[in-house]
């Protein structure tokens, strides 16, 4: 079923932008040149940390120019997807240069499942015991930072809240042509894909009755998307009416004034967190477990969820009206709103088959 929440058990993949490869040649050839003791003090002066391609500008303001400031650390920013940069870690291994990498929660789990990232060790990491026990999940080798809640954004011309929270929507006939739902390869197309396990079956992974039901509702679905400016789009053209998306996608929306709005599902609450990693190979750990500390620090929390829109993992965090506004008191304790977690012990084994499955069975038609 879902995953509990466990007991706090925290103790403790890019290749580098080719001016930093370059940089680190050029590295270790002082090195051979008899210049390491220079070189070593800048290595423990700097780090490296992979994150998401979006949001970059207001995650430097945020978070990196702080830590900087705080702690002397210079930090050197890589970008790529999910899939993307744990392929290049798994392939670089030891010598990827990478000190931290922020990741969603499934590929976490899969990295861990070729020991590409080690424990965090919490004696060094006191915002640890700041931070939500959701956050602390013990089925990962380091932290929830931030996290996604999965729900439905909708036109509330044409809906009602209750309509919108109903899983039926995405069935009703009356609807059929104006709806949106998210491809298995996005954050929300496996949250859906749970929710409609636990609504319509025996659960989040009852992966049977969830593309049985899916497959029953694809006639009616306009699109299965792949990104967010895709869901916009179409609401903003009068496309469709609503799309189960993540919370986050209809922050821009309601601030801006249109008449759109986003609920949780009545049933199936899941969301999704971002996890704060360290690869096994990094070259400046201590500085890794600085900088994971002062992201989950309330500071850092609430500058993060103000620019760059994340939910904050730590409850002494301010969340921002912007996602109040969509959200309301769910950012406040979303455990409590009915939201968990799943288990990546039950995703991570079936993921190529649900994948292949759902192209078969749902999108194919």
């Amino acid at each position: 079923m879902t995953h509990a929440v466990p007991a706090r058990r925290l103790a403790a993949p890019t290749a580098r932008r080719s001016a930093a490869v370059v940089a680190g040649l050029a590295a270790t050839a002082l090195l051979a040149a008899g210049c390491s003791a220079g070189d070593d003090a800048a290595a423990e002066d700097t780090i490296v940390v992979s994150t998401f391609p979006f949001g970059v500008e207001e995650f430097q303001e945020a978070v990196i120019d702080p830590f900087t400031a705080e702690t002397g650390i210079k930090v050197e920013v890589e970008t790529g997807s999910n899939a993307d940069r744990l392929s290049q870690l798994q392939v670089a291994g030891d010598s990827s240069g990478i000190d931290v990498m922020l990741l969603s929660d499934y590929y976490a789990a899969l990295g861990q499942e070729t020991d590409l990232f080690q424990q965090v060790d919490a004696a060094k990491v006191p915002a640890l015991d700041e931070i939500a026990d959701f956050a602390l999940e013990d089925s990962y080798a380091g932290p929830a930072y931030s996290y996604q809640l999965n729900g439905t954004i909708y036109s509330t011309e044409a809906l009602t809240t209750e309509e919108a929270a109903d899983w039926d929507l995405y069935g009703d006939a009356a609807q059929s042509g104006s709806l949106a739902l998210p491809d298995i390869s996005v954050t929300a197309g496996q949250l859906m894909i749970s929710g409609v396990g636990e609504t319509y079956g025996d659960g989040p992974y009852d992966i049977d009755t969830a593309l049985d039901t899916l497959g029953g509702w694809a006639p009616g679905i306009l699109q299965f998307y792949s990104s967010s400016t895709e869901v916009t789009n179409l609401l903003t053209q009068g496309e469709i009416v609503a799309a189960d998306s993540l919370s986050g996608f209809a922050t821009d929306l309601v601030a801006s004034g249109e008449p759109f709005a986003w609920t949780p599902p009545a049933t199936g609450r899941y969301m999704a967190t971002n996890r704060a990693m360290i690869p096994a190979g990094a070259p400046n750990v201590d500085g890794a477990h600085q900088f994971i500390d002062y992201l989950l620090s309330a500071e850092a929390q609430t500058k993060s969820a103000e620019l760059v829109g994340d939910l904050p993992v730590n409850p002494d965090a301010t969340v921002p009206d912007s996602i109040s506004a969509v959200v309301g008191d769910i950012a406040a304790d979303p455990v409590a709103a009915g939201y968990t977690t799943l288990d990546p012990a039950e995703l991570v084994p079936t993921r190529g088959e649900w994948v292949d499955r759902f192209a078969r069975e749902v999108t194919a038609g």
